[in-house]
């Protein structure tokens, strides 16, 4: 389990200092793979860097706490002031761009050793690398080359080695597939899952797509605006939404064999620079009333495990009860 308790994070500027994530509190069940969608700029990545422990000027943790249900090597347990010493070992993290991530002018034999236990046997290490990269469907000399003479399907088959080569307890990907063809998109995903299945860890996975989450997701969190809007099964997300906001990001996705005309989400996120008033979706929402501008929702759970920001999520589940579910779970699956 990692718990969230009202997270605010920051980033300090020329201009000030603004919230990116803003009063987020979430908990996460062991074993899952955990989905969070929503817009750029939402706050997904700087919430990853949180729980990653990678807080360094101008990002800060202005407020809240994590805590990880596992202990370190002196049985102390461990929070977000000491979840450093457990990078690789108990968390790994798979970045967005894995030739930014990997150093371009080390082999990759080399960036593995580096992060290496000092008392470890490099060799015998390497030679389980070896064994190792050559299960996740790559050749055994691939980690003797440097990072430019790889594809991008082969780097970032690298990233997922490092990052599960330990075997940690919980592997936050943050966009793993971007820039990705979706060949080798599918192949990465399927990778993740198997390896979920293997180690039976946690996986944090954020991406835009949605219908990447409904495929390999059993939780999601959808934020807007530096907010968590709604925290739910994903399949109950697909099917019965609570909040306006993820209504219409499922009611966007195309599915196959249907041609009909999809409608995306008018307007444009508020700025986190201005003060915030009521809930930050109002100014795009179509059921957004007086109450909707002057006050914030609460953070809610209206079913066991389902939560929403939403002063009318009652009514939204109301609605969904009579008309049916906004898609079927087959309907969803085919939006991939």
């Amino acid at each position: 389990m990692i718990r969230l308790n009202n997270i605010v994070a920051t980033y300090t500027t020329r201009r000030g200092t603004v919230n990116a994530v803003d009063g987020v509190n979430l908990e996460i069940p062991d074993g899952i793979t955990l989905g969070i969608a929503g817009e750029s700029g939402c706050g997904k990545s700087t919430l990853m860097k949180v729980i990653y422990g990678d807080v360094g000027f101008p990002l800060s943790l202005a407020s809240g706490s994590i805590t990880y249900d596992f202990c370190d090597e002196r049985g102390h347990p461990v929070t977000h002031k000491n979840i450093h010493k457990q990078w690789f070992k108990r968390i790994s993290y798979i970045p967005q761009s894995s030739m930014s991530s990997l150093n371009p002018v080390v082999r990759i034999n080399k960036q593995f050793v580096d992060f290496l236990d000092p008392a470890s046997n490099k060799a015998t290490v390497l030679q389980e690398v070896r064994a190792y990269v050559e299960q996740l469907g790559l050749p055994p000399e691939a980690i003797d080359s440097y990072p430019h003479q790889l594809s991008g399907g082969m780097r970032q088959r690298i990233m997922v080695a490092m990052a599960t080569f330990f075997k940690p307890n919980i592997i936050l990907a943050d966009e793993p597939t971007t820039a990705l063809d979706v060949v080798v998109q599918k192949s990465i995903l399927l990778l993740l899952m198997n390896l979920q299945e293997q180690l039976h860890n946690t996986i944090v996975f954020v991406s835009h797509d949605m219908g990447v989450h409904y495929q390999i997701t059993h939780k999601m969190l959808v934020m807007y605006a530096a907010k968590a809007v709604e925290y739910a099964d994903s399949a109950t997300i697909f099917t019965r939404p609570l909040h306006p906001y993820t209504r219409m990001l499922v009611n966007s996705l195309p599915t196959i064999g249907d041609d009909q005309d999809r409608e995306g989400i008018p307007g444009r996120p508020p700025s986190l620079w201005e003060p915030q008033h009521g809930c930050r979706f109002a100014a795009r929402c179509p059921l957004a009333t007086e109450l909707c501008r002057a006050q914030e929702p609460a953070f809610t759970e209206y079913q066991p495990g389902h939560f929403a920001a939403c002063h009318y999520a009652d009514r939204q589940m109301q609605e969904s009860e009579k008309a049916g579910v906004v898609k079927t779970a087959e309907e969803a699956k085919g939006t991939l």
